[in-house]
């Protein structure tokens, strides 16, 4: 009897993580730009959505047509970006961009490798970690390529105290690496190397 498979759960976790994360920055920074500040409190002195945009014309980027019909909904101005990693880091550098562009290529290109290994399958709890994974990488892609940098608006502090501003598809990442995390401490990994050893000394004294 086969064992049952979960690719579904690694490719619907995917595609709805990237979903959320592209209906819901396209959502924000088009309602706020007619709010004042550009935020609303989700829970008040303490979450808010709080978007930021780009007035700078002189822009290159912004005159290409493809860019600047996927650049916003309306007659909005392009959102904000943090060009570098999480946190900021290299965000003033002019190859930020680009090098985590290719990193997140590169690294979709290795999870989705990874799940067609068949013995990644029949593990729940990894399939779910690496479609998770695999939609915030490419979630934070489709920024880098068409806004040249990465749309955040999820703004948690405490007082004067603020987390970095985050989004959707950062949320998946840190999700399924600590799926990724629960696996490795708490799931048990099915002994593939010793069963394959005695289905091969079962071959050679038959």
């Amino acid at each position: 009897m086969s064992e049952k498979s979960y690719r579904w759960l690694f490719w619907g976790l995917a595609i709805l993580g990237v979903a959320s994360d592209q209906v819901s920055k396209y959502a924000v920074f088009h309602q706020l730009f007619a709010v004042t500040d550009h935020r609303v409190a989700l829970i008040p002195r303490m979450f808010t959505l709080n978007a930021s945009y780009d007035v700078d014309p002189a822009k290159a980027h912004y005159s290409e047509p493809w860019r600047k019909s996927l650049q916003s909904i309306d007659d909005e101005p392009p959102p904000y970006v943090n060009r570098g990693a999480l946190f900021g880091w290299f965000h003033d550098q002019d190859w930020g961009n680009a090098f985590f562009a290719i990193v997140s290529v590169a690294a979709a290109g290795g999870i989705i490798f990874w799940s067609t290994r068949p013995s990644m399958a029949h593990h729940r709890l990894h399939c779910a970690a690496l479609g998770l994974i695999l939609a915030g990488t490419l979630g934070n892609l489709y920024d880098r390529v068409v806004f040249f940098g990465v749309r955040d608006f999820l703004d948690f502090y405490v007082q004067d105290w603020h987390w970095p501003t985050f989004n959707i598809a950062d949320c998946c990442l840190v999700s399924g690496a600590c799926l990724l995390l629960l696996q490795a401490f708490f799931s048990k990994v099915p002994a593939e190397q010793p069963a394959a050893m005695a289905t091969t000394a079962e071959a050679k004294s038959a």
